[in-house]
């Protein structure tokens, strides 16, 4: 009777553990995609030089989603997006679509732009930069309700097509990323050649596989720290990474290719201007892709985990009311720009904010990378730090969830220039960041991995 009861006994706590095993090796996965160009032509982002709307396409811009859920119903959603960047309240509208819809807290959202300089003015991001009448501001305003809803839509869909999925991961290596502050665009070639390029940069290309049950590639989400600066003409395009996604669409059939920008803040695709080199540099990025997929993959296994906060980032000191009159009347358009919308904003709300809620997300995929996400224009200096302190196996995205402004590092603050201090202007905020910018972000990143690692 007791060997009979042992056997029971140990024959239960079996079938318990193979349930277990089961859960955390049981993923699922779904994508979608859609077309997110705008009908009409309207003003394109990313350069203030911008004097006039669109002028056609070279490729549609697209929103595409990626839903994932491990075996005990854990859920997340990265949903990747042709455009410059977001602002915080489309962001937020978004978000609370896909919270209504779905269930999915902030946590489980991220949002990561592409940064392409093709792409339309969307919300409020760098709308303080363009002089608009008000034809351009209603485009603008239409476009902005319009996707927020098909990026909903997207993220709906992508969770409507969950499957039984084997997810694995790898990282390649693509070299066309340049550090635009330690070299000169003109002498970039012949820097090349001869092996002296300055400054730090990243070049790893970090990728995601997803396939189905039978094996058939039905996902590839890679990344690449780079701006989308390629090209700056008056047609709609996804620049190098809008290429990258439709070769490895064409050489993957049936598979859906997502791209997210790492910390390429000051990091430029050089040479550059021209349709043939963003293709160019597109086909690289694909090749670093599909160089990971030929070699054996890491299979992810466990379950996910995730965590997302905002924190405050201070400003230097803010600018006094008379210094802002004094701006507003000044030669500077852009600066009288940025002036007026401040004072707009002194009036409605009786005080500038001197902080800022800056977003951070961390998940981590079961065994495999920790993947954090960081909001605005981040420079590479970050993506450096934050893979010392957490390890190899760490994945670092910008431009996502809210592309408020530049990111930089204390160093870069200190030096100085656009990415330093001089490109807030044109995000219509109202200082400098404060030096403690650097550190309270990479004391959140830390907290946020010990608590998904617990």
């Amino acid at each position: 009777m007791k060997l009979r009861l042992l056997a029971l006994v140990l024959l239960f706590a079996t079938v318990i553990h193979q349930a277990q095993a089961q859960e955390k090796t049981t993923w699922k996965a779904g994508l979608s995609s859609i077309v997110i160009t705008p009908e009409k032509n309207m003003w394109m982002s990313g350069y203030g030089g911008r004097d006039k709307v669109s002028e056609g396409k070279v490729h549609d811009l697209f929103a595409k989603a990626v839903a994932i859920e491990d075996g005990v119903k854990n859920r997340c959603l990265l949903i990747t997006l042709d455009l410059v960047g977001i602002d915080q309240s489309t962001s937020n509208a978004i978000r609370k679509k896909l919270a209504k819809s779905l269930g999915l807290a902030n946590d489980a959202i991220s949002l990561a732009c592409s940064h392409t300089h093709c792409g339309p003015v969307v919300g409020t991001n760098l709308r303080t930069m363009y002089f608009l009448n008000d034809e351009n501001n209603k485009l603008i305003d239409e476009y902005t309700a319009m996707l927020i809803d098909k990026v909903a839509l997207v993220g709906e869909n992508a969770f409507k097509n969950l499957m039984p999925a084997e997810l694995s991961w790898g990282e390649g290596k693509a070299n066309f990323a340049v550090n635009r502050r330690t070299n000169k665009e003109a002498d970039v070639v012949k820097l090349k050649a001869e092996n002296k390029i300055l400054g730090p940069s990243d070049h790893a290309v970090p990728v995601l596989l997803i396939k189905d049950a039978s094996g058939k590639t039905k996902g590839i989400v890679f990344g690449y720290a780079c701006h989308s600066t390629t090209l700056s003409f008056y047609q709609w395009c996804g620049d190098y990474p809008g290429f990258a996604m439709l070769e490895l669409e064409r050489r993957h059939p049936g598979a859906t290719a997502l791209f997210w920008a790492g910390c390429g803040a000051d990091q430029n695709p050089l040479p550059r201007r021209t349709v043939e080199l963003a293709q160019n540099y597109g086909n690289q990025l694909a090749d670093a892709v599909d160089a990971v997929l030929k070699q054996p993959m890491k299979k992810i296994q466990g379950t996910l985990k995730k965590t997302y906060s905002e924190i405050p980032l201070s400003f230097a000191e803010l600018p006094s009311r008379d210094k802002l009159i004094q701006d507003s009347q000044g030669k500077d358009k852009f600066q009288a720009g940025r002036a007026k919308f401040l004072l707009k904003k002194l009036e409605a709300e009786g005080s500038l904010k001197e902080t800022y809620q800056y977003p951070i997300e961390t998940w981590k995929l079961g065994d495999g990378p920790t993947w954090v996400f960081l909001g605005g224009e981040v420079v590479v200096d970050y993506a450096i730090r934050i893979k010392e302190a957490l390890g190899k196996n760490t994945w670092v995205c910008g431009y996502a969830i809210d592309v408020m402004a530049y990111i930089p590092s204390l160093r870069v603050l200190k030096e100085g220039g656009y990415e330093g201090g001089g490109s807030m202007v044109y995000y219509g905020l109202p200082a400098y960041w404060a030096p403690s910018i650097e550190d309270k972000i990479m004391i959140e990143v830390k907290k946020q991995n010990e608590s998904i690692n617990k």
